[in-house]
């Protein structure tokens, strides 16, 4: 079995958002966490989870629904955003271990909504050092000039996308196929290269 520092816990959310501006009062929240653990040394996908989180102080707009799937039912079935960041917290060991996403929005939405909230930041500290971003060591991997998306940058290693395209649970897991091709190449930090961001 790998130690926790062997796993990183690859982060996709999805939050409620508008084709413009949001309603007056309302804000974006994170409405899904998708997450799929990484274990570099045996390079394996370990699992594919998806906690679905209940908005508080917005709703799910048609634009919302037609991106991601997701209806306001669905996420109505969800759990609090502090029930889903205590799940992270014990039961993905988020603080313990070390996490990335494709890019810093991420990082940036949660630490907005736990100050919002109130509630504890469900990963370690600092922040920055704890957390990859995926997308910046993929373009300097590739030695590309632009940082790319998720989906371009599956069709740049020759991988397929799973799933669908903005649900957080599928996002992770095609996310953590690029982890690995990252790994593959010693681009990964800890692997002989790449950098934390």
């Amino acid at each position: 079995m790998s130690q926790d520092r062997d796993i990183v816990n690859v982060i996709d959310v999805e939050a409620t958002c508008w084709d413009g501006q949001p309603p007056a009062g309302s804000v974006s929240e994170i409405i899904e966490i998708g997450l799929t653990p990484v274990d570099l040394a045996s390079g394996r996908r370990l699992g594919r989870h998806a906690i679905l989180v209940r908005p508080a102080r917005s709703a799910l707009s048609a634009f919302c629904t037609e991106l991601t799937g997701l209806t306001q039912a669905e996420v109505d079935d969800g759990v609090p955003f502090s029930e889903a960041c205590r799940i992270l917290a014990e039961e993905h060991g988020s603080a313990r271990r070390p996490w990335a996403s494709w890019g810093d929005y991420d990082r940036h939405q949660f630490t907005r909504q736990c100050r919002a909230e109130n509630v504890a930041y469900p990963f370690g500290f600092p922040a920055e050092r704890t957390h990859t971003n995926a997308k910046a060591v993929f373009t300097t991997a590739y030695g590309l000039r632009k940082r790319p998306g998720m989906k371009q940058a599956l069709e740049i290693a020759g991988l397929p996308l799973e799933g669908r395209h903005h649900r957080g649970v599928d996002d992770a897991w095609n996310i953590a196929a690029l982890v690995l091709d990252l790994v593959q190449r010693a681009a990964w930090p800890g692997t002989g290269g790449g950098h934390a961001a």
